[in-house]
């Protein structure tokens, strides 16, 4: 008996997770409502246990019923409590004349509203701005239609982590230069290497740092290791604002490449390594490898810090024996 309810169960509570929840966030935006999914779920989960001590069906936020509330005017609590009634005076009243309602009629009244909730512009929009999101809404709806809509849910989570790994797989990472005619910084391609001080290169990696992209960190910033620039490299600085997390084979690579990198004589640091990355580095061990000093709270910090290094080499002046012009 438990080994056939409990698929049942599993499947029901994924299609009310799933389902309320994009039902209420797709109002809430069309409305420009306030949305908390918690508060959602509280309400749900309540409504069933009513539901399960009153022997009643499960309660799920509806789509097609809210498209109904929604076409009909309805804006608050009041239409909900309005229908209660008119559901309690048809229980009393109205059972009799309503089953002999052809279930066709009940099929064509639901396939009306589901038909209304279609976005045609909607999916046009998200064919042009984001085309892999494109096919994963499509092959879900085709997905729900044909065979179901628990099936529809799952393929939806799979296809969105599998895009999700691959945004993270190959990031756009960039250098982060000196831009003197600004008096600023900027950033140019990884294949345009461009030192923000004598010395010291600062690496910027937009996505959290995992088993994926690991092989990319580590290849990107042992090649810019090898690049020659006006004078050698000293220190790597890797721009870490965008990095949440880092997993055990990331952690593992850090390791091997600050060794590497030592190896050649240039220092790994990090700028804007947040306090929760720092306690994970801690965990892993690679505060000890990398040394308690290589951390800053900015950029800034590092240039500033590298200036005032007493060994800290020169740029060649363009003109001078050993340098090359710039014109």
């Amino acid at each position: 008996m438990l080994q056939k309810l409990l698929p049942i169960a599993f499947a029901c509570f994924v299609v009310i997770l799933a389902q309320s929840a994009a039902t209420s966030r797709a109002y809430a935006a069309k409305y420009s409502d306030r949305f908390d999914e918690n508060v959602d779920m509280v309400g749900l989960g309540m409504a069933n246990l009513g539901a399960g001590f009153s022997g009643t069906f499960i309660v799920n936020g509806s789509p097609t019923n809210t498209a109904m509330v929604d076409g009909g005017g309805g804006r608050s609590q009041v239409a909900q409590l309005t229908t209660c009634v008119l559901v309690l005076l048809v229980l009393l009243f109205l059972t009799g004349p309503l089953a002999h309602l052809p279930t066709a009629v009940l099929s064509s009244i639901v396939f009306l509203v589901a038909v209304k909730m279609i976005d045609i512009q909607g999916m046009r929009r998200i064919f042009l701005e984001a085309r892999a999101e494109f096919w994963v809404a499509l092959l879900t709806a085709v997905t729900v239609v044909v065979v179901g809509v628990e099936q529809g849910i799952l393929l939806a989570m799979v296809l969105s982590l599998l895009d999700h790994v691959r945004r993270g797989y190959r990031g756009n990472n960039s250098i982060i230069a000196a831009d003197k005619r600004h008096k600023g910084w900027l950033t140019v391609p990884l294949s345009e290497p461009r030192q923000i001080a004598p010395g010291l290169l600062a690496y910027w990696f937009t996505n959290n740092l995992y088993y994926a992209n690991a092989g990319q960190f580590a290849e990107e910033v042992l090649r810019l290791a090898r690049v020659k620039g006006e004078v050698p490299l000293r220190c790597l600085c890797v721009q870490a604002a965008a990095i949440g997390d880092v997993d055990f084979s990331a952690a593992a690579m850090l390791r091997d490449t600050c060794k590497l990198l030592e190896a050649q004589g240039i220092a790994l640091v990090f700028a804007h390594a947040s306090p929760a990355l720092r306690e994970q580095f801690d965990r892993y061990g690679l505060t000890a490898v990398l040394g308690a000093d290589a951390f800053y709270g900015s950029l800034r910090a590092v240039v500033e810090a590298w200036e005032h290094v007493p060994d800290a080499p020169e740029a060649t002046p363009p003109n001078s024996p050993g340098g090359t012009s710039a014109v």
